[in-house]
C-alpha cells in the first residue's frame, strides 16, 4: 500500500510540471522568399518544357514575360483588327492544366467579352489577345505568374498552376 501511495504521489507531481513551449522559427527573410520564388519558377519551367516535349507540333513563340503562344489558325490578315487597350475583345476559350484537367471553358456558340488591359482577366491572356487578329485560334501556355499566381481561382484553378489555354478571338468592339 505504501508503494502504491508513493507511485501515486510521483504521478501527480510529474503532471504539474509545465511543458516547455517550442516557438517556431519566424526568421523568414526576404532572401528566403526570393530563393523560394526562383525554385518555383525553375520547377515550373521544367514542367513546361516536359509538356512541350509531348506537343512537338505546337510551334510556340515565347515572349519576354514567359507567355508562350502558337497561332494555329489564322483569321483576318489586316492587323488593324487586333485588339488595342480599351477595346472589348470577344473570345471563346478552354482552360486546362498541364495534366489535361479541364478547368473552365465557354459553352458552344457562346463567348466572353472583356476590356483589354482594363479587366481582371489573366495578364497572360491580356498580352496574348493583342497578338491575335479576328478569327485567330491560338494555344497559350501561361506560367502561374501571368495567370492566377499564388491565389489560384476559387475551386477551378489551383495556386501556382501553369495554364494551357485554347483561345479564339471572335470580335472586337
Amino acid at each position: 500500500m505504501r508503494l502504491f501511495a508513493i507511485a501515486l504521489l510521483i504521478f501527480f507531481s510529474s503532471c504539474t510540471e509545465e511543458v516547455e513551449k517550442v516557438k517556431p522559427d519566424v526568421n523568414w527573410t526576404k532572401q528566403n522568399s526570393t530563393d523560394l520564388n526562383k525554385n518555383l519558377a525553375i520547377q515550373e519551367g521544367i514542367d513546361i518544357k516536359l509538356f512541350l516535349e509531348m506537343h512537338k507540333n505546337w510551334q510556340m513563340t515565347e515572349t519576354g514575360s514567359g507567355l508562350q503562344i502558337y497561332i494555329y489558325e489564322n483569321g483576318e490578315i489586316d492587323t488593324s483588327y487586333s485588339p488595342k487597350p480599351g477595346n472589348i475583345a470577344e473570345i471563346e476559350y478552354e482552360i486546362k492544366l498541364l495534366d489535361g484537367t479541364l478547368c473552365d471553358k465557354t459553352e458552344d456558340d457562346e463567348y466572353v467579352d472583356f476590356r483589354v488591359d482594363r479587366s481582371e482577366i489573366e495578364s497572360g491572356v491580356q498580352e496574348a489577345i493583342k497578338l491575335l487578329t479576328i478569327g485567330d485560334k491560338a494555344k497559350l501556355i501561361i506560367p502561374s505568374h501571368l495567370g492566377h499566381g499564388l491565389m489560384g481561382n476559387s475551386e477551378k484553378i489551383p495556386p501556382l498552376t501553369t495554364l494551357v489555354i485554347d483561345i479564339r478571338l471572335i470580335g472586337i468592339k
